[in-house]
């Protein structure tokens, strides 16, 4: 997983009205060429999303859960077959992903939160939000922390994207930047369009 997402360099974040909703927005970007998706559970039907995108897309498609706060959570998008689960912090959810094997990528924002993290178990630290300190935050962790393996999540856009990556951080995990409107019934060939930005942005970072 962690080599997936240092080749693949995007994660893209879907928040939904819905789990038919969310698949469309799925399908877009897999068809645009990103391949590492993560289902937020504040989209109503988020595992079942999850669930039904996994019985879709072969296995070379990541689909992961985030924002999994309670143990709740991290047991149902378990049994939806999640590759990976995202947390905006060092939560209950995170601690029993851990438990049950789940990848995990754990929000964290400082140095203290960072290795915490790390001690937790976590695969990578998803630096949230990102853009409260912006790149040159991510060359100042490089210093004490040169092996912690970052992702840069919150209000990345298709100009910092690569200055995140240029700064240290293996991957970017990109919200509204991206999605827009389409999770909310804007759309999907703009979506695809967006992606397609993106993907060209990083891909020299």
């Amino acid at each position: 997983m962690l080599a997936e997402l240092t080749q693949r360099k995007v994660l893209a974040i879907i928040r939904a009205d819905g789990p038919d909703r969310a698949l469309e927005c799925i399908r877009a970007l897999v068809a645009a060429g990103i391949t590492i998706v993560e289902v937020s559970l504040t989209t109503p039907g988020g595992a079942e999303a999850i669930a039904r995108a996994r019985t879709e897309f072969d296995a070379s498609v990541l689909i992961g859960a985030g924002t999994v706060v309670s143990e709740a959570q991290a047991d149902e998008v378990a049994a939806a077959r999640a590759d990976f689960v995202v947390t905006p912090a060092i939560t209950r959810g995170a601690h029993h992903s851990v438990e049950l094997g789940l990848p995990l990528l754990c929000g964290a924002l400082t140095p203290t939160e960072i290795i915490s993290a790390l001690d937790l178990g976590a695969m990578a630290v998803k630096i949230f939000p990102a853009k409260l300190h912006g790149p040159g935050y991510f060359r100042e962790l490089r210093a004490p922390l040169p092996d912690a393996p970052l992702i840069a999540v919150g209000g990345v856009d298709v100009t910092t994207a690569p200055q995140y990556l240029q700064s240290g951080a293996l991957a970017v995990g990109l919200g509204s930047p991206l999605l827009g409107d389409a999770g909310t019934g804007g759309s999907q060939s703009e979506l695809a369009s967006r992606a397609a930005a993106f993907l060209r942005a990083v891909a020299d970072a």
